[in-house]
């Protein structure tokens, strides 16, 4: 049998589950639950979950086939935050509990395939709760979880609060409850014969809850403060300043990468960025005589296994990658410097730089490419140009017509002036266009590497200049030539706001009678 993500036609994704979705969610539930005392659904409950509160099912697909399970209905905080069992607090698993008018979200489930652990499901479908509370207006979520070790771990604690105690401390690790802390859940309770089927968990549950941060509490006089959450209307993006430094292997060059992407992720990033060419790093492996144009066709063997490692972190780390650019040998013969868009569903998109610089051209034989498209993201539609090409504002402004709101420029420049004139040209296509832009550059020298002697970078996040947004329209950005990430949280709906009624209506106040920009590309 194949590996669960090796067929590159299929999406990761959560939707709403459908009676249609029974007979996976069986045998999902089976597969989950087989060897624990536990049995997996039937029929039954799960037709009683979906058509009684049908907005509160999800599933999570792989292609066409069930990997994930989450199901919730709303009830009273009477109840949920009252000691329970599950068989009472479910209506015996058939959600014949819920509450139209209940104020809080209960879980009462969420499995995920065994083969597909490792790849961030289950946050999947947690955010997915988490987005349903928020608009539906709700206290925030309720459950019991389980602690799936306690039986073979009691035997070193006095108690189970004692366990639960050092996983809360972090001087325990438990596979599920270290899981549901980390995504923003707080301990309520220990809840003894929650279900006493659940045998590792020796009967007890966990009660935990996540308060939604845009209503107030039950009795509060006002809202509750919240002290660096994301709020959840943004759009959170981590750009990477990349050390060029040797490699001795591939390897190496992976976890490098995994490091950014892990951090990004790990600080709830929605896109993490590479920078143009950053994957030259791995003409340091071997020490390769011959031309620059050689060098590249070397660096174009790696352009697979490339694409492999950053759909993996993609999907692993439940994060969009704009992974920087690499050269490519496409199927003309032609090596083209191609940026990647790897999104956390498993898709891959490609967009070739328009314009290669003359030095490229001369020493590198790259070739431009004649398509630039807008790519559909979670985040809303994006656009990527490599570098150069965010000198030239036809580019943009056809992105922009396609209906960008985050503009991607991976770059790759050797001195402070060419630096400028790519980040200078950037900053003018955040105004004239009123649009977020993001550039990712590398730092560092690569010695004996063919036109990579020297880095000179500044990642930054760009805003348009206007009253809503930074003062000098920079969100984040970094200290030059240090390897480092900047962060910052952008608010489509504030370039809305902004492109209908700002200070200047750059998009709005065009002359369409006069010019228009005319695609005659791909």
């Amino acid at each position: 049998m194949s590996p669960p993500f090796s067929d590159k036609t299929q999406r990761l994704y959560v939707r709403n589950a459908t009676l249609g979705d029974i007979p996976g969610i069986i045998a999902l539930s089976r597969r989950v639950y087989a060897g624990t005392g536990m049995y997996g659904y039937t029929a039954g409950p799960l037709t009683g979950q979906i058509n009684t509160f049908p907005e509160g099912q999800f599933v999570a697909m792989l292609g066409d086939r069930v990997v994930g399970y989450c199901a919730t209905f709303r009830i009273g905080e009477d109840v949920a935050l009252a000691p329970h069992d599950w068989t009472e607090i479910t209506g015996n698993g058939y959600a014949s509990r819920h509450d139209p008018e209940g104020e809080w979200l209960y879980g009462m489930e969420v499995c995920v395939d065994p083969d597909c652990r490792g790849y961030r499901i289950g946050e999947r479908l947690y955010n997915e709760r988490k987005t349903l509370c928020q608009a539906l207006e709700l206290q925030g979520v309720v459950f019991a979880g389980r602690l799936p070790t306690l039986a073979k771990r009691l035997k070193k604690f006095e108690s189970v609060e004692e366990y639960v105690e050092a996983v809360k401390s972090k001087k325990q690790r438990d596979p599920v409850l270290s899981f549901q802390l980390h995504n923003g859940f707080e301990i309520h309770g220990i809840i003894p014969h929650y279900l006493d089927a659940d045998h590792a968990s020796l009967g007890y549950g966990i009660h935990l809850t996540w308060r939604n941060p845009k209503v107030a509490r039950n009795g509060d006089n006002g809202k509750r403060k919240r002290y660096g959450r994301r709020m959840p209307d943004t759009v959170r993006i981590g750009t990477v300043q990349y050390q060029q430094r040797r490699v001795a292997s591939f390897e190496e060059f992976s976890d490098i990468v995994r490091y950014f992407v892990d951090v990004v992720s790990t600080y709830k990033g929605d896109f993490v960025v590479f920078p143009e060419l950053f994957t030259l790093q791995l003409l340091s492996i071997e020490s390769r005589e011959g031309t620059p144009a050689e060098a590249i066709e070397a660096v174009t063997e790696y352009a697979e296994p490339f694409r492999n490692l950053m759909r993996d972190l993609a999907l692993r780390h439940n994060i969009n990658i704009i992974g920087g650019s690499t050269p490519v040998k496409e199927e003309d013969g032609r090596v083209r410097n191609v940026a990647y868009v790897f999104l956390r569903d498993g898709q891959v998109f490609s967009q070739p730089k328009i314009h290669p610089t003359p030095n490229e051209a001369y020493w590198w034989n790259i070739t431009g490419g004649s398509r630039v498209t807008a790519i559909e993201t979670d985040c809303g539609p994006i656009g990527v140009l490599v570098c150069y090409d965010a000198e030239f504002p036809e580019l943009t402004r056809h992105l922009v017509d396609q209906g960008i709101q985050i503009l991607f420029v991976p770059f790759c420049t050797d001195e402070r002036q060419s630096y400028l004139r790519v980040r200078y040209c950037c900053q003018a296509r955040a105004v004239e266009n009123q649009l977020f832009v993001v550039m990712s550059g590398n730092v560092g020298n690569l010695p004996k590497v063919p036109n990579m002697e020297l880095q000179y970078g500044q990642s930054c996040i760009l805003t348009p200049c206007d009253f809503p947004f930074a003062r000098d329209g920079i969100a984040a950005d970094t200290t030059p030539n240090v390897e480092t990430v900047a962060f910052a949280d952008l608010r489509p709906e504030t370039l809305l706001t902004a492109r209908n009624s700002g200070t200047v209506k750059n998009l709005k106040d065009r002359r369409h009678d006069l010019y228009t920009v005319n695609w005659r590309g791909h």
